[in-house]
């Protein structure tokens, strides 16, 4: 007998959440956020950090949940075809590893922390720069798309992507709560090498979404 959940075996939920926890903790990077949220609330005391790393993490969660359940409608509106965004998004995501392999994306994440330090701490910074980019950025809402086309079909599959989503999302806010003692135990050089790490299996699963947005349009053995 085969255990469902919501009418899906067990077995294919945990493989799909296992896969799209995968995706979001590569595109989120929450270890890698640590210095840049230590880097955001200077000069805040304690109960304002955590303030603004739990509404940040909110905020974030609430964007991807958006472009969960909406994001097909804008790409329809626009006559964008998934096969298409596919092609796209794979592409964008292999930008993201090819930027963590070689230290760019950090970089880039602490230029977008710095310029909001210097605009009036961009009016709110939890939800810019920590929620949007820096937790929702175009990586999570690409992923969140194509993972929606992937399992969305059904209420278990849009369940097992949120949550995935949540879960990440969630730790980051952890993380955000003990940023100074991660900081301490970590060190820059534990926390790179984990991001480059990331970046080689980030570069793989975006090979295998392009190559499913072009075997879409073309399949296998269809001359």
């Amino acid at each position: 007998m085969r255990y469902q959940a919501w009418g899906w075996p067990w077995e294919s939920a945990v493989d799909a959440f296992v896969s799209a926890l995968v995706v979001f903790f590569v595109v989120v990077d929450p270890v890698g956020l640590v210095p840049l949220f230590i880097g955001l609330t200077q000069g805040f005391d304690a109960r304002r950090k955590r303030v603004i790393g739990l509404r940040g993490a909110a905020t974030g969660f609430a964007v991807i949940l958006f472009f969960a359940y909406f994001g097909e409608v804008v790409l329809k509106a626009l006559s964008i075809t998934m096969p298409a965004f596919r092609i796209a998004g794979g592409a964008l995501l292999f930008w993201i590893a090819f930027e963590m392999l070689f230290a760019k994306r950090a970089e880039r994440k602490e230029r977008a922390a710095d310029e909001a330090r210097t605009d009036d701490e961009a009016h709110d910074l939890a939800v810019f720069p920590l929620a949007v980019p820096l937790i929702a950025g175009p990586g999570a809402i690409t992923s969140t798309l194509l993972l929606m086309d992937r399992y969305g079909a059904t209420l278990a599959g849009q369940g097992v992507v949120l949550g995935a989503a949540a879960v990440v999302i969630g730790g980051s806010a952890l993380l955000f709560l003990v940023a100074d003692t991660v900081r301490r135990l970590l060190g820059r050089t534990v926390i790179h090498t984990v991001s480059r790490v990331l970046g080689i299996v980030l570069a793989a699963l975006a090979a295998q979404t392009i190559l499913s947005g072009i075997t879409a349009v073309y399949p296998p053995g269809v001359p």
